[in-house]
């Protein structure tokens, strides 16, 4: 019988809200090392507030949440991402009056001693765009160049889990492909990655298991070939 790989993400019955409202109810996700998972659902039915409960952003209720074998919950957030968990938030929030370089610079680490590392010459070999604008300002970029600016900005902290918010959210066409094949080569190159994104059909070909959420829980987990052959899922669900 062949063992479960250990998670790298565990969590484990999450419950969150804000004020009076409760918005999640038991939330489990598990994430093994080296894989993509997606959370997926219609816009308002606690995908981002999730991930805003797992990164200590916003305080668990109840439930548990584990990263690399260590109980997360209540930790402060900054201490979250000193233990390798790297967010590319949506509507981007890069710094609009630093420089690329600048913006890039400012968040390198390497705490987990990765290797290779991220550093600022592969982050411009990977997004050669980035090297062409890099001495000009976050304010005067477009919102595909934010976009990667945003997802080098996390690399350079030498995440174990990268995270993706709304990964191609308002953008063009061929800059979303641009993202998608960026995405596909961090995948191949052993980047665990959590990603949410309204693009099923992209979403099916990069990930290895998908958890869908409605109105606070979730509905339904497997892989990507269990849901790309229940095209009712998709409308039932994902409104697609």
């Amino acid at each position: 019988m062949t063992a479960t790989p250990p998670s790298l993400l565990e969590v484990r019955a999450l419950a969150a809200g804000y004020g009076a409202s409760e918005v999640l109810f038991g939330i489990d996700l598990r994430i093994t090392e080296g894989t993509v998972a997606t959370l997926l659902g219609r816009n308002g039915m606690g995908k981002t507030t999730t991930i805003r409960t797992l990164l200590g952003l916003l305080p668990a209720r109840a439930g548990e949440v584990h990263f690399s074998g260590q109980r997360i919950t209540g930790m402060a957030t900054d201490a979250i991402a000193r233990l390798g968990i790297a967010l590319v938030p949506e509507g981007r929030q890069v710094f609009p009056n630093l420089t690329v370089r600048e913006n890039l610079v400012a968040f390198a680490a390497n705490r987990a001693q990765q290797e290779p590392p991220w550093t600022l010459a592969r982050v411009f070999e990977f997004f050669p765009r980035l090297r062409e604008r890099a001495d000009n300002l976050g304010s005067q970029l477009s919102g595909g160049e934010q976009q990667m600016l945003a997802i080098g900005r996390a690399l350079m902290t030498n995440p174990r889990l990268l995270i993706l918010d709304e990964a191609t959210e308002g953008l063009a066409p061929l800059v979303r492909e641009d993202i998608w094949r960026c995405l596909a080569a961090l995948k191949a190159a052993g980047q665990t990655i959590l990603v949410i994104d309204k693009y099923v059909e992209r979403l099916i070909a990069l990930a290895d298991q998908h958890t869908i959420l409605e109105r606070g829980r979730v509905v339904w987990q497997g892989s990507s070939a269990r849901l790309a052959a229940d095209r009712a899922l998709w409308h039932r669900y994902l409104g697609v």
